[in-house]
């Protein structure tokens, strides 16, 4: 994610220090993806409501394993109205009496588990499902809930809009932190990732021209039914929740390759297409760079989605297409484009490991404005520190790997100040070592989740060196550091 206009912008320490995330991630194992019990079956409980997510406690859920969403859309703009039908291909983690999914507004008409119909229950954003038998440990399960009503917006303490958002020509669901639950039920922590393959059923509009639907991945099919076109959109790779994406509308649509022969689809809509207009050839020149610096290109295709929604104040790294609110500088394409190894393929493994995909983003476009002849990446840091930096107020408020809530996951001292840890680390190992361990990151976790216990691990293995000092100064403390 990055702002359009203004910053809006999560070591090691001793083992008491890294307990809580230790804790943390031992209780997301578990409930999330870790093994049952061994020799036979304990008895059946409910998935826990929540994977404990020190920033979001009780986004997710635990007793089950996502593998696959198939959703199924029916989307009239005129009323905004959205009818739904979601197949959740999941693995039991535990021998489980029900579960819960991660919903919020709309109404569910009906739910089946493995084709049975299964009891269900709504408790604020968490819908609650009892199936008609115990699901074993291992037990891979599919689960059906169709759905409708008006989609949420959702507007967080930070003032930001998220969720499904009108716009003046249709709508678009944009789901950081939480925005994905508005539009379709489902486990929506991070640590869960899952395929995902879209139907999108728009009408003709009031002249007889059928909306246009983007989603991520890759088109499908399209099927004319004459009064509908449902449009087919494919992610064969791994995706969080939060990055599932769905955009409705006018879109002028541009198709391309990279140098790799990559497919590219760049959607814009008209009223951007005049200042948009390099964004098509920008794509794949910018993937292609960030190619040779951070390893191969995660994704089967790649793109962008450039809306008109003026006030919507931010971009966001929606996986393959990257959303933008309008037309995007090069700066902000670059953002965005660097999160599909920062972020969408390594995945941050809780919230507050936000800075590992924020921070490494934020240093992609210092290393495009070296290339592109402005200031050096040493220049650019030493105009953060000093405050000069257009981006750089409000860098210091808190230490980018400790946000103080949900809500600041997106404050200046994750974006600015972390770009300032990743370019520490660089002038400590050297150019050769950073880059190495910046692919060797990207290659060990691609298309799965990651933590900064790893990341600061990593660092120190491929260096040879102690980096705790490093850490704890730049990463951990309170406060404007001293110059090291």
């Amino acid at each position: 994610m990055k702002p359009r206009t203004a910053p809006a912008h999560r070591h090691r320490r001793s083992v008491s220090a890294w307990a809580p995330t230790a804790v943390l991630l031992l209780a997301m194992t578990t409930s999330c993806a870790g093994p049952g019990p061994v020799g036979g079956h304990a008895a059946a409980k409910p998935g826990a409501a929540g994977v404990g997510d020190r920033l979001f406690p009780t986004l997710g859920n635990g007793g089950y394993d996502v593998t696959h969403y198939g959703l199924t859309l029916d989307y009239t703009p005129q009323t905004n109205h959205l009818k739904g039908t979601a197949v959740i291909t999941a693995r039991a983690t535990q021998d489980l009496s029900r579960f819960d999914l991660d919903l919020s507004g709309l109404r569910v008409r009906t739910a089946t588990v493995q084709g049975s119909k299964a009891q269900f229950s709504r408790s604020g954003d968490e819908l609650v499902v009892t199936p008609a038998k115990t699901l074993k440990n291992g037990e891979i399960f599919k689960t059906v809930v169709t759905y409708d009503g008006t989609p949420r917006t959702i507007k967080g303490d930070d003032g930001g809009l998220e969720g499904w958002i009108e716009t003046d020509d249709g709508s678009t669901a944009l789901g950081q932190p939480t925005g994905s639950m508005t539009w379709f039920p489902g486990n929506h922590h991070p640590s869960d990732k899952a395929t995902f393959d879209i139907w999108v059923t728009v009408p003709r509009d009031e002249d007889g021209d059928f909306y246009d639907a983007v989603g991520n991945g890759e088109l499908i099919a399209e099927e004319d039914k004459g009064g509908t076109m449902t449009r087919h959109w494919r992610t064969a790779e791994p995706m969080a929740g939060y990055l599932a994406h769905v955009s409705v509308g006018y879109f002028e649509m541009h198709k391309g390759r990279t140098h790799d022969r990559l497919p590219v689809y760049v959607a814009v809509d008209p009223d951007e297409s005049a200042d948009a207009g390099d964004v098509p050839h920008l794509v794949p020149e910018i993937v292609d760079w960030a190619d040779g610096l951070f390893g191969p290109y995660p994704f089967s295709s790649t793109g962008a989605v450039v809306d008109h929604l003026p006030e919507l104040g931010y971009a966001l790294e929606t996986q393959t297409k990257p959303y933008f609110a309008g037309a995007p500088d090069e700066a902000l394409l670059v953002h965005e484009l660097a999160h599909q190894w920062f972020g969408n393929s390594v995945t941050p493994r809780t919230w507050q490991d936000m800075w590992l995909s924020e921070g490494m983003a934020t240093y992609a476009e210092w290393l495009w404005e070296e290339k592109r002849g402005g200031r050096s990446t040493d220049e650019i840091f030493e105009d953060f520190y000093d405050g000069t930096d257009d981006e750089a107020e409000g860098i210091w408020a808190f230490p980018p790997a400790a946000p103080p809530s949900g809500w600041r996951v997106s404050d200046p001292p994750v974006y600015g100040r972390g770009a300032m840890v990743v370019h520490k680390v660089r002038k400590a190992v050297g150019d050769d070592v950073f880059f190495d361990i910046l692919r060797t990151w990207t290659r060990q976790h691609r298309h799965g989740n990651a933590g900064t216990r790893q990341f600061v691990t990593l660092c120190e293995n491929a260096s040879g060196k102690d980096l705790t000092e490093l850490f704890d100064t730049w990463l951990f403390d309170k406060g404007k550091p001293s110059r090291m």
